[in-house]
């Protein structure tokens, strides 16, 4: 175990937001010269349980990932509901959204990070697992993701 409130210091994913996800995959896919990625839509909230400014929000976004060595690309498109991601593509166009790192013990991660000034701002369930975007956009530069898996 690292001396980090993460537990980890490899980045396993970075994510970006994207205003038209079939033309970014398929130019990300061109310059890793990988396959286009199937592009997915995230569950609705009945199995998400996503919140968003500790409120229930029926957030969804299209999805698409890439790998690239140790690090996952993620591209997300937001498409219903308030959220983290429809947020920064309001704000900044695409761009870079989240840093991910694999974690166990998401509630004690949470808290720790929140000692360290990065607030919870969005978190949800997944088929497998569990994320949470926390702010570190004034500390470090963009929000960092959470993903546990069980």
């Amino acid at each position: 175990m690292s001396d980090t409130p993460l537990g980890t210091t490899t980045v396993s994913q970075i994510g970006i937001v994207v205003s038209d996800i079939e033309a970014k995959a398929e130019a990300w896919a061109r310059l890793l010269g990988v396959p286009v990625p199937d592009i997915r839509i995230t569950d609705p909230v009945e199995k998400t349980q996503a919140e968003y400014a500790g409120e229930p929000t029926p957030a969804r976004a299209k999805l698409a990932f890439l790998n690239a060595g140790q690090v996952q690309i993620e591209l997300i498109e937001p498409i219903d509901g308030p959220s983290t991601w429809r947020d920064q593509l309001d704000r900044h166009g695409d761009s870079l959204h989240h840093v991910a790192f694999r974690i166990q013990g998401m509630a004690e991660k949470i808290t720790l990070l929140g000692d360290h000034g990065l607030q919870l701002v969005q978190r949800g369930e997944y088929t497998g697992g569990r994320y949470a975007y926390l702010d570190g956009v004034f500390r470090l530069g963009t929000i960092i993701e959470l993903l546990e898996n069980d």
